[in-house]
């Protein structure tokens, strides 16, 4: 039994978003941003039965309300749909079998955890929610059918984040989050509690709102095409657009559409100015993140200063005026705070802890490559067999082939029948094309905090350094993992994450000063790489140690350091150390650190790079 979609508390953005695009599948669907346990799930679940009732009150729509679910480890060929390879084996006939997205047709398609989806699947999905239909050319098949569906993907931030150009693909983007409210929280679990307690119940109790809400959206869906969207109120969408800065015009067009559905839903016929405010406080915010470094979200402040600008821009003939600053343009930068994710730094009652200067500028960086094939993750780093890569040859083993090899295949089945005529292929001709592409890896940076790397400007080119090498892992979609040693230890700054988001804060300030346990930090990359090999065997690390390669502190420093490095080695991870000596008379320790982890040194100017060049030599 389904959680109805009235019953859920608060969320009132959420919902309204997902009935906006309901009411108009062309706005582009919904992305939902939030924390685990947010109800994203039983939102998206509780709006497919809304659309049921809503489909049968207007059958005349051509929707159906049906909700399809799309795994993260489809294949194209189960998205899209392919060749029907058992009828052209068995019958000799040319077929198309669909796939999922001629599933949704007219209803929902789910894709939950869609940050974790394959870039190539996503933008499949979205071309076909914003076209309304699918054209298949491959393997020898033309096809295309209509494929209109409400588009809705979910994510935990924390997990990794979509890239820039497919989060702007999504029409709307809502975040959502635990109340904090105590009042609240006890009527989320008073109404769970009754849920669980008696399901059938619970949604009778309910049947009459979600029908109510299911009329007025099949009301909504008749009249959106009659909904007026005059000449002013499209100035305002342009104006508003412009004052933000967005790129290209998917956005004035999302804004527009937006603002047609919820004058629909209000039961209007002229879209006005509240529908606009309304549109872009669910279509701008995410369109604002030029870089992966950025904060998401749209401050009211700003997004009021815009629509005091729009104003002005509904006279079709304003006086002239200097064009105005983008909302917040030209604003000085808050002053420096000791402070890291909005809590104060704890500092040692000593003189030898202090915050980190502020990163230098981020620059682009040099290739870091694993060496040798893979067979993890598709990303844009190390060379790996997988199942988007391009097809360098055909395997009859299906377990290490993806897709089919029509061209091998028809080979096998001549070679074995050799007979006169067309030869018909059997199962056992079967070949499966073995891909090449790239993988992303786990990177781990091993940060010297201590207090020979604590100058300030070498600290601030360090951080300058992390940061850019943190965003060459964002767009090589890596997991990434930061490591900081000082004192007497090495600590986990940030677990392995996707999200470059969460790891340049955690990178922008940390405590720095004291002794140089080098070994320490060696440990704990050799001790994360243990742990993430159980979760996942298939992605290679990359340790990249930012370090003057000196070691102090305790006993023996030097030979601690010489066994955490060969014990490193030794679980197979490769390395590369970016040397951040900068005194006039060189000592060269971090060279003699590199050639301990069997890797290269690359001195911290030298990861300034107009080209990408390999530095980690590739193996076959």
């Amino acid at each position: 039994m389904t959680y109805p979609f009235s019953a859920i508390v608060g969320h009132d953005r959420l919902r309204l978003a997902l009935l906006l695009c309901a009411i108009r599948p062309d706005i582009g669907g919904v992305l939902i941003r939030g924390e685990k346990g947010t109800a994203k799930s039983t939102a998206v679940r509780g709006l497919a039965k809304v659309l049921e009732a809503a489909a049968a009150a207007d059958r005349a729509s051509g929707t159906t309300g049906q909700l399809v679910e799309l795994p993260i480890g489809a294949t194209e060929d189960r998205v899209v749909g392919s060749l029907d390879l058992q009828k052209v084996l068995r019958d000799g006939e040319h077929a198309f079998s669909p796939g999922l997205l001629a599933r949704a047709h007219g209803g929902v398609l789910y894709v939950d955890e869609v940050n974790l989806l394959h870039d190539h699947l996503v933008d499949v999905l979205l071309d076909a929610a914003a076209m309304g239909r699918v054209h298949v050319e491959r393997d020898g098949v033309s096809h295309s059918h209509e494929a209109r569906f409400v588009l809705i993907g979910t994510m935990n931030p924390e997990e990794g984040e979509l890239r820039p150009q497919l989060l702007d693909r999504f029409g709307l983007t809502v975040d959502v989050r635990a109340s904090r409210d105590v009042d609240v929280r006890v009527e989320v679990i008073r109404q769970r509690m009754a849920y669980e307690a008696d399901p059938a119940g619970f949604a009778q109790r309910y049947a009459e709102h979600d029908d109510e809400l299911a009329r007025r959206v099949a009301a909504a869906r008749a009249s959106v095409d009659s909904v007026s969207l005059p000449d002013t109120e499209l100035r305002r969408i342009a104006a508003l657009c412009a004052a933000f800065d967005v790129d290209g015009m998917r956005a004035d067009l999302v804004v527009a559409r937006t603002a047609v559905a919820h004058a629909a839903w209000r039961g209007a016929e002229v879209v006005t100015e509240e529908d606009i405010r309304v549109a872009a406080e669910l279509a701008l915010p995410h369109r604002r993140r030029r870089d992966p470094f950025d904060d998401p979200g749209l401050d009211p402040g700003q997004l009021d200063d815009a629509m005091a600008q729009a104003d002005e821009a509904t006279d079709e003939n304003p006086d002239p005026e200097p064009d105005p600053e983008p909302p917040g343009g030209g604003a000085s930068s808050p002053p420096e705070d000791d402070s890291r994710d909005g809590q104060p730094l704890q500092r040692n009652s000593g003189s030898t802890s202090r915050p980190s200067a502020a990163p230098s500028a981020v620059f682009r960086t040099r290739s870091l490559v694993v060496p040798g094939v893979g067979e993890g993750a598709p990303g844009r780093r190390s060379r790996a067999r997988n199942r988007t890569g391009k097809t360098i040859s055909a395997t009859p083993d299906g377990r290490t082939g993806h897709g089919v090899h029509v061209f091998g295949t028809l080979l096998a089945a001549v070679e074995s029948q050799r007979r006169p005529g067309a030869p018909r292929p059997q199962p056992g001709d079967v070949r499966r094309a073995i891909r090449e592409g790239r993988e992303g890896n786990l990177v781990i940076f091993v940060v010297d905090a201590s207090g020979s790397m604590a100058a300030r400007d070498r600290m601030s080119a360090v951080g300058g350094a992390a940061l850019s090498l943190l965003r060459d892992a964002y767009q090589r979609r890596d997991k990434v993992a930061v490591i900081t040693f000082r004192q007497s230890d090495a600590k986990v700054l940030l677990p392995p994450t996707s999200s470059v988001h969460i790891a340049s804060r955690r990178l922008a300030r940390f405590d720095t000063g004291g002794k140089t346990p080098l070994a320490e930090g060696l440990l704990a990359a050799r001790d994360l790489i243990v742990r993430e090999k159980a979760r996942d065997r298939a992605r290679r690390s990359l340790v990249v140690v930012l370090t003057d390669g000196r070691a102090t502190g305790g006993a023996d420093p030097l030979g601690r350091t010489r066994s955490a490095a060969a014990r490193l080695v030794a679980e197979g991870a490769a390395a590369v150390v970016v040397d951040c000596e900068t005194s006039y008379v060189r000592l060269g320790l971090a060279e003699e650190l590199a050639e301990q982890l069997d890797a290269p040194a690359v001195r911290l100017a030298q990861l300034r790079a107009d080209s990408l060049t390999d530095v980690i030599r590739t193996a076959a």
